[in-house]
Formats: structure tokens, sequence, C-alpha cells
């Protein structure tokens, strides 16, 4: 008896994923905002070959939907811009709370909470301090950061190039004092970064008003900035040292923020940092 034997139904091949479906594998590697991961932990979570996920994972970056990090990657402005950024927002003011209201009651000023967004800094706490002198901003409000002492405190961590690319265009004013020259404001940036990290203006953002900032870190970098404001004629200088302690403070707070792999729960670009052993 010759039996015949029955070809097995042969498999269709597995086509690879399109594109867009392997684009969402990937960001799928990043499911919270301070998510960090390496080329080789995406190539195996999404099963793709090492060289298609790096180079799609390069192309998100320059594309600023991830950024690279020394630790790999993480994502970048234009994903947290969708909404996930208010997680990292909301533990940096609740970090900042308690610091700032001390920060107002030793200084008498009023003192602000922001962070650097595009050429604008973003305000995202107010606290008045023991004078009636109050200054014309509130929580939510945007202003030009070239204009005000925090902005440019966070801007002393972003490259020349970065600068130019945000400022290049123009410098609007919102005062007579406000700086107009892109030269002008390198100089001033340079003198920060190489400084103390302190910036002070005086009348720049608001006529009669002056303003002390520094830049506050988490452990990837520069994540925002306090101020203290005042009459233009306040010696700020005296401030300087609460401020700094107030700042390392809030970075200190920040870092108990942790993942498991140790990385902080924040999501900015990493910048070369300023000394801040001395204030100027």
């Amino acid at each position: 008896m010759t039996s015949t034997s029955v070809p097995s139904a042969v498999e269709p091949l597995r086509l690879p994923p399109s594109i867009i479906e392997r684009v969402t594998l990937i960001m799928d590697c990043f499911d919270r905002p301070h998510t960090r991961r390496i080329l080789e932990q995406v190539a195996q979570q999404t099963g793709l070959p090492r060289s298609t996920a790096y180079r799609i994972l390069e192309q998100l970056t320059r594309l600023g939907w991830l950024d690279r990090i020394e630790t790999g990657y993480k994502l970048g402005r234009r994903s947290l811009g969708l909404g996930g950024r208010e997680l990292g927002r909301g533990k940096l003011r609740a970090a900042a709370a308690p610091l700032l209201v001390d920060l107002a009651l030793r200084s008498g000023l009023v003192v602000h909470l922001a962070v650097l967004d595009g050429a604008e800094v973003y305000y995202l706490d107010k606290i008045s301090g023991r004078t009636v002198f109050d200054v014309p901003s509130s929580v939510a409000d945007r202003t030009f950061a070239h204009c005000t002492a925090v902005g440019k405190a966070m801007l002393a961590y972003r490259t020349p190039e970065e600068v130019d690319a945000e400022h290049g265009a123009g410098l609007a004013r919102r005062t007579s004092r406000s700086i107009d020259n892109i030269s002008v404001l390198h100089r001033q940036l340079s003198r920060i970064r190489c400084g103390s990290g302190l910036a002070i203006e005086r009348g720049e953002c608001f006529p009669g008003i002056g303003c002390v900032g520094m830049a506050v870190h988490g452990d990837d970098g520069l994540v925002g900035g306090i101020s203290l404001a005042g009459p233009i004629y306040s010696a700020f200088e005296r401030f300087a040292p609460f401020l700094v302690r107030a700042a390392r403070a809030v970075s200190d707070d920040l870092r108990q923020f942790q993942e498991p792999s140790g990385h902080a729960d924040f999501f900015v670009n990493p910048r070369s940092r300023p000394r801040s052993d001395a204030a100027s």
C-alpha cells in the first residue's frame, strides 16, 4: 500500500513591519516620561535588528521625538510636549514648593519657579514675599527668556548654536533696557556659564523691577530655574547665597526621584554646567 503524504501547509513569510509599525514599537519602549533605554534594550524589546533600531532611534532623535543622553535615549521635547512633561513639571513644583516659601520669607522678595520652553520662560509657581511690593507676573505666564534673570540662567546651559537657533531671528524687547543684540546676549551667557551660574537683570522685563536667577538641575542636567524679583534698586547680590542654597536643595530633592536603574525622573537636555561654587 502506497501512502501519499499530504504536504503541510506552508506558512506565509512574515513580512517586516512597516516603518510606522517600527517607530511605534520603538516609541512603546519609552512608556513613561523619565524612561531611559540603551540601544540593546530597544532592539531586544522590539525584536528589530540592532542596525534597524539604531537607524530609527537616530532619526527620531534628529526630529526631536527622542533625546540622546550618556545613558542611551529618552523622550524628547516633541514627545513630552504632547502632555507627558506635566508629570516632570509636577515633581519639580512639589520638590521646590517648601523651599520657595522659605526663600520668600528670608528675602522678602517675590520668588518665581520657571522652566525654559524654547525661547520663553514658563512660570510654574510664584510666592510673594513679606513686602507689599508685587511683580506683574502670574503662574502659567510666559515671557521672553532673554529678558529675565531666570531665563538667562537657564539659557547659559544651552550651546551658542542652540541659542542662535532659538533667538537668531531677532530679540524682542519688553522695555527700553531689554537686550536686542544677540552678541550682547552671548557675552552675558558666557559670563554666567563661566561664573557662578547666577544671572541678574534690572528693568529688562518689567520697568522698575529687577531679578536674580539661578538654574536648577536633575541628574540629566537642567530642569528649571528659581528667581528673586523686587524693586530695581534691590541689592540682589546680597540675596544670592539664599538663592544658591535653595537651588541646590531643590536639585538634591529632585535626585530622590529615582528609577531602579538609578536615573532621575526628569527629561531635560543635558548641558555643561557653570560652576556653582561662588555667588557673583
